[in-house]
């Protein structure tokens, strides 16, 4: 095997598939990225048998082969040569050399044949949207998917087509997380799957903020996202999803409207005296067109108000600081609803507009205590 390359196309093939490659594992090529050299292109491959990332670079072939490479040292290596060209040749033994200008290094590889063949997708449904539409959808829920094993079905987002809408929804049983588009002009078939949060964080990385098109591909047990000369592969998860629908409110009797960003400032400056150690909740009055928010350790005490529109019959509620801020950082509009019901039942972040329904954030409260 011989090619060239540039340094920056191959040093980008090679951080987007690194970031699947196991750092330790008892299968070593999965801890490698695999290097296939042919047809005046470079594909390059990470996977850790949950995951696989596949990309392409044009490079100059020589003399196509294939090698597994180690990911951290390969990156290491390429990520301090010289803006240059790049040249990769296999000899004997598996011993890879790397050269560029006046740099050489020599690294020892392992047989392709020990890399562990990416799963084939052979899609029973196939839709497309923009990349940044998808982009965003995951940014705005990733949040908000569980990491607590012991149910797994909740590690990851449920992907739900009806129509031409999309709606992908991500919870951790303390709050709820919704993002929903039309997609214009798609031939859909309704379907739901659910895409583990790993892979999702990765595709969100990979997507770019234009209107180049990805593609998703479901099969029986995986789901592919093709996203130009990059491929993501995920297994996907198996189980009962929460019941979204039943969960969120329909009939909280307080609707307010209030700017996020006045309201994010505001429990962010009361949130300075809570942290890892010193866990309290932000406590909210809803008063008549303000809400008043305190907090209190033994490190000190923390006041603010945030203008409002509405009456919220000073009803009282805990919140969890961390929950709130992510709920109303992603939301994507400058003023929000807040639906609330009892000191007790979910408050419901949505759209100004009573029409809209393109995104609802949902946040358990807090039980509060005397004194706090």
């Amino acid at each position: 095997m011989k090619f060239s390359c540039e340094k920056a196309q191959l040093l980008s093939a090679i951080t987007v598939t690194a970031k699947v490659a196991s750092a330790k594992s008892a299968v070593p090529a999965l801890e490698g990225l695999l290097l296939e050299a042919g047809d005046d292109t470079l594909r390059v491959s990470g996977y850790d048998l949950k995951t696989g990332i596949r990309t392409e670079i044009p490079a100059e072939v020589r003399e196509p082969g294939k090698i597994v490479l180690n990911a951290k040292l390969l990156g290491e290596i390429i990520r301090k040569l010289p803006d240059d060209i790049v040249s990769v040749s296999l000899g004997e033994n598996h011993l890879a050399t790397i050269t560029c200008g006046q740099s050489k290094s020599d690294i020892t590889g392992l047989p392709a044949a020990d890399y562990p063949d990416l799963p084939t997708v052979e899609a029973e449904h196939t839709f497309s949207l923009p990349q940044n539409t998808l982009k965003s959808m995951i940014a705005e829920t990733i949040f908000a998917v569980s990491d607590n094993e012991s149910q797994p079905i909740h590690t990851g987002s449920l992907f739900e087509i009806e129509g031409e809408t999309l709606t992908i929804i991500s919870v951790d049983g303390f709050r709820l997380a919704l993002r929903r588009e039309q997609l214009e002009k798609a031939k859909l078939t309704d379907c739901s799957f659910v895409v583990p949060g790993s892979a999702l964080n990765e595709v969100e990385k990979i997507a770019s903020d234009t209107e180049d098109l990805v593609t998703l591909s479901l099969g029986t047990k995986h789901i592919l996202f093709s996203l130009g000369d990059t491929i993501v592969i995920s297994r996907r998860l198996e189980g009962s999803f929460l019941n979204y629908k039943q969960v969120i409110p329909q009939n909280n009797k307080i609707n307010l409207l209030v700017d996020k960003r006045a309201l994010t400032d505001s429990v962010e400056r009361v949130s300075i005296f809570i942290n890892e150690k010193l866990k309290s909740p932000v406590r909210c009055v809803f008063g008549d067109g303000k809400i008043q928010l305190f907090t209190a350790t033994v490190q000190g005490q923390g006041y603010d108000e945030c203008p409002m529109a509405g009456d919220g019959k000073n009803l009282e509620i805990g919140f969890n600081n961390k929950y709130l801020l992510d709920a109303l950082k992603v939301a994507p509009a400058s003023a929000v609803s807040v639906s609330l019901g009892t000191s007790v039942s979910p408050c419901v972040i949505g759209p100004s507009d009573a029409a809209d329904t393109s995104f609802t954030y949902l946040v358990l409260p807090v039980r509060l205590k005397a004194g706090e």
